[in-house]
């Protein structure tokens, strides 16, 4: 009997999910063992389910793309994750593959590229868009970044986190509970990444989430 790749899709629009599991569903070496709509949930179906390979979109609900697959990198490291996401931006590229991701696909890809980037991680290689190839080549070159840095580079990965559950509408002692943090952790990683962004208010901080593209309208 011929193994079937058993592959997890976190994204958090459910049409776009059911059309991914109508899409995989037609090739007879994949299975779609679960879906969720969120990174917490993302990690809690890896845990049950052990999927061969994760289809990780980055805006989501909660918990980010990117802090998602590096949670379960750290847990489940043969877990392969590809990004599937409308991000283009070096950012996110670097981003997400620092976090752990073998995969970077855009949603403007084909059918063909996704199913060449699900051979490609379980082969052990790593797959880029061929939109996105060129840049990202430059941006190691010159060191591993893009020359220009932009403000989200000057973010850790929690003041992400936390800008991006601000915007969501989450008060400090929320988003304590959500990222299993003190309250006061969270008050300084609030004040770090308001400093570093020069922002003075929630309201600034929600509108740079959404301009950079951490929430969605």
């Amino acid at each position: 009997m011929i193994h079937k790749c058993r592959v997890l899709i976190a994204e958090d629009h459910k049409i776009l999910r059911e059309g991914l599991r109508v899409l995989l569903a037609s090739e007879a070496n994949l299975e779609v063992v679960a879906e969720v709509g969120n990174g917490i949930d993302a990690l809690h179906a890896c845990v049950e389910q052990r999927p061969d390979v994760v289809l990780m979109d980055l805006s989501m609900p909660g918990s980010n793309g990117t802090e998602a697959i590096r949670n379960i990198k750290r847990r489940f490291p043969e877990i392969h994750v590809i990004v599937l996401t409308a991000h283009k931006v070096d950012e996110y590229v670097h981003a997400a593959l620092d976090a752990g991701a073998g995969a970077y696909v855009l949603k403007e890809d084909s059918h063909r590229e996704l199913l060449v980037a699900i051979r490609s991680v379980q082969g052990g290689h790593v797959f880029l868009s061929p939109s996105i190839c060129g840049s990202v080549v430059r941006g190691y070159l010159h060191g591993g970044r893009p020359l220009a840095r932009s403000p989200l580079e000057r973010l850790t990965h929690r003041e992400r986190e936390v800008i991006k559950l601000v915007a969501e509408g989450y008060r400090n002692r929320e988003i304590a509970q959500v990222m299993c943090l003190s309250a006061k952790t969270v008050e300084k990683h609030r004040a770090n990444l308001m400093k570093k962004l020069s922002l003075h208010n929630a309201t600034a901080v929600t509108a740079f989430a959404f301009e950079h593209g951490l929430v969605q309208r």
